[in-house]
């Protein structure tokens, strides 16, 4: 079997989500190719397990401060560029089409009549939020974004028949360091769409406590109680283990990785983003995460002063759904969906 796996790689958490299941198609024996988009190539990294990987420009957002910028965004999009890629790609040999809410696989699949599936935090969105009112055209606009003849949506509650629980690889095992005891506590902190100085003003308010913030740097260095470091796929989940909490914007991916991990949480959704706002108002709602929205010195303070958060076990559903895959689909996507969340009863 051969698929093509398209990744929105607008953040992170596509991408993480990508190499969490493709050792789990591959011990199925399914042979897998890959296309992003949504970022501009050069600004991918650490991409070796991908191999020859395509790329397409697709759409994405702008964001400054915090903010989704809608103008900014308007202005670089390529609709005449994208409707080329999507005519250009052919999708012909492969037998699925696979995609984390990427356009132009998403739409060539529709296009050529290629089977094809949507796994992505997105699509839980096509879903009203328990006590929260639904957004009417949200559904239609997620499924335009890119469409799917089956929806897999992730969630962390089994609320709706075609939600999986997150796609998380394992968890790392470290080896703790003989001198350990020593290590001074530190808060993990990670809020790329935010204006560097103003988070740094904010952690240095507090300098009893150590911070270390990853950021768009090419070295390491200190400043006061801040501790700045480039974007490490190897130094990052060991820092996400050690810290006794984790600041960070409300993307489901390292929020999934925060709470299995058991660390308290401070989220700030990006304004805008509709995904992040449902992820920190869910969150919220299971007393998971403190959420805020501007960086005041009492906001940090009393979720400082918060007691450790207890690990969130979920069940892992990557076996199920590369299976599933592999069988071409023909079970209801709500079999699938019973199975994986049945892995820890």
């Amino acid at each position: 079997m051969k698929i093509l796996y398209g990744v929105q790689a607008t953040g992170n958490g596509h991408i993480t989500r990508a190499r969490a299941l493709l050792p789990a198609l591959q011990q199925q024996g399914i042979e897998v190719d890959f296309l992003f988009s949504g970022r501009s190539e050069a600004q991918l990294f650490d991409m070796a397990m991908f191999k020859d990987y395509a790329w397409a420009n697709g759409f994405t957002f702008s964001s400054r401060n915090g903010k989704v910028q809608p103008l900014s965004t308007l202005r670089q999009l390529k609709p005449l560029q994208f409707i080329k890629d999507v005519r250009q790609l052919d999708v012909s040999a492969y037998d699925l089409v696979l995609t984390d809410f990427e356009p132009v696989s998403a739409w060539a699949a529709k296009r050529q009549g290629i089977l094809s599936v949507g796994l992505a935090r997105q699509y839980a969105l096509r879903h009203p939020l328990a006590g929260k009112q639904s957004v009417t055209w949200l559904k239609a606009a997620v499924s335009v974004f890119a469409p799917a003849q089956h929806y897999l949506g992730v969630h962390w509650q089994p609320d709706y028949p075609d939600l999986l629980p997150p796609l998380l690889s394992a968890p790392a095992v470290f080896n703790q360091p003989a001198n350990f005891a020593s290590f001074e506590p530190f808060i993990l902190v990670y809020l790329p769409f935010e204006q560097l100085a103003q988070i740094l003003a904010w952690l240095k308010q507090h300098p009893v406590w150590q911070f270390k913030l990853y950021t768009e740097i090419k070295a390491p260095y200190q400043d006061e109680n801040v501790k700045l470091l480039p974007f490490s796929r190897q130094a990052f989940p060991l820092d996400l283990h050690h810290a006794s909490g984790v600041i960070c914007n409300s993307g489901f991916g390292l929020c999934s990785e925060a709470l299995r991990a058991g660390k308290k949480l401070l989220i700030k959704p990006l304004k805008g983003q509709i995904e992040q706002a449902y992820n920190a108002y869910t969150l919220a709602n299971m007393a998971k995460a403190s959420v805020f929205s501007d960086f005041t010195a009492n906001v940090l303070d009393t979720w400082l002063q918060q007691e450790a958060a207890q690990p969130y076990a979920f069940p892992d559903p990557l076996p199920a759904v590369a299976q599933w895959l592999k069988q071409g689909c023909v079970r209801p996507v709500s079999d699938v969906v019973r199975q994986a969340w049945q892995q820890n009863e």
